[in-house]
């Protein structure tokens, strides 16, 4: 493709060295093919455009349908997402033949106008011949002419294709320069510290926090000292899981400030924040991966002894040694291979292994049986 571009230059000045008039003439044609192939070529890249947010959602919707089988099997629904999947499919399948066809059209398109170009030049290179000018072409070198022009289409053919295709492309890539070009919601302020210790304790003042125009937090404001055990308790929605994603600074409040031993969070950096953090969530997620890589996950230099030791605290090294493989099993995807107890019990290893001096549970023990939660609680 390349080349294509710079043996059409070399073809043109020969042409316009045999018959400027003619070359004028032919070149005075192609913004009326050019016109009509980009109409062509435009329409591809729009439909390329929805063939791909199609298959995106039609991706997406197979990987919620396999996370979601046993309630799917559970509520009669296999019929109901078997159609929904066979609709979309669809949707795509006549998007994918569209695009095909177009991008198929523009071959014989652009050899249609070059032999209606032919003709035209044909008639009006006769019609030079026949003037009796002075600088008429003669009959050689118009045969000349013609055998050269004929040999133009190829590369022309060529860069029509190729447009065809790189449009293709670039509306894949507007896709995914979208994502690349996404600016995070929290970044580090210039010249912001690291704290590397905590020592006294965590202030909120006054925090408020929104998710658009519904308001969650109000006014919050807290001391919890080093050493102390803080239970939030609260009806469902209450806001207890945002206030839980503001210490580790998820996100920043709307109103008011977090501190860590009198510092400002804005003037910490973000890893720095964190790592004085170990977190456990309501959803447990594993990672598709060994146990053991999954509990090592905060601090991959970990020794067996000391993944072990977590795993003892969590009250998960039992089940974990009747597995198959030990420590050394697959979990699955998203953890898929074990219980919802298995799993939370996993993650709070994790946390436990960072050791780190602040602790989060976000409900962290509500898949644990009586006694494990006892357990895991004294350890």
């Amino acid at each position: 493709v390349f080349k294509e571009p710079l043996t059409l230059i070399f073809y043109v000045l020969v042409l316009l060295s045999i018959s400027v008039k003619l070359t004028l003439f032919s070149l005075l044609v192609i913004p009326i093919s050019a016109f009509i192939i980009s109409k062509i070529v435009k329409r591809i890249k729009q439909q390329a455009k929805e063939a791909h947010e199609s298959f995106a959602k039609m991706i997406g919707f197979l990987d919620e349908a396999l996370s979601g089988i046993k309630i799917i099997k559970a509520f009669n629904g296999s019929q109901r997402t078997k159609d929904k999947f066979h609709k979309e499919n669809v949707f795509y399948s006549n998007l994918n033949r569209k695009m095909v066809r177009r991008q198929q059209l523009g071959s014989p398109v652009s050899e249609f106008l070059g032999v209606v170009m032919v003709a035209l030049i044909v008639w009006y290179g006769g019609n030079l011949i026949i003037s009796n000018q002075p600088d008429a072409l003669s009959t050689s070198q118009f045969i000349a002419y013609i055998a050269l022009f004929s040999q133009v289409m190829r590369p022309a053919k060529a860069l029509t294709d190729s447009f065809s295709g790189i449009h293709t492309g670039i509306a894949a890539g507007e896709r995914v320069l979208d994502l690349i070009d996404t600016k995070p919601d929290l970044t580090n302020k210039v010249n912001a510290n690291a704290i590397d210790k905590f020592s006294n304790a965590l202030e909120l003042d006054n925090v408020s926090f929104s998710y658009g125009d519904k308001q969650v937090l109000k006014n919050i404001s807290l001391t919890i000292e080093k050493g102390k055990t803080v239970a939030l308790v609260g009806p469902s929605g209450g806001g207890k899981s945002t206030l839980m994603d503001l210490i580790p600074r998820f996100h920043d409040p709307k109103t008011g400030t977090l501190k860590i031993d009198g510092f400002d969070y804005k003037d910490l950096t973000v890893e720095s924040i964190r790592s004085q953090m170990g977190t456990v969530n309501q959803e447990s997620f594993l990672f598709n991966d060994t146990i053991f890589n999954n509990i090592a996950f905060g601090k991959p230099e970990a020794t067996e002894e000391e993944v072990i030791t977590a795993a003892k605290i969590a009250n998960a090294h039992e089940f974990i040694l009747n597995t198959e493989n030990g420590y050394q099993s697959f979990v699955g995807d998203r953890g898929n291979k074990l219980s919802g107890g298995q799993k939370q019990r996993v993650c709070i290893a994790r946390a436990v292994l960072a050791n780190p001096p602040i602790m989060l549970l976000d409900e962290a023990t509500s898949a644990l049986d009586t006694e494990s939660e006892k357990l895991v609680q004294e350890a």
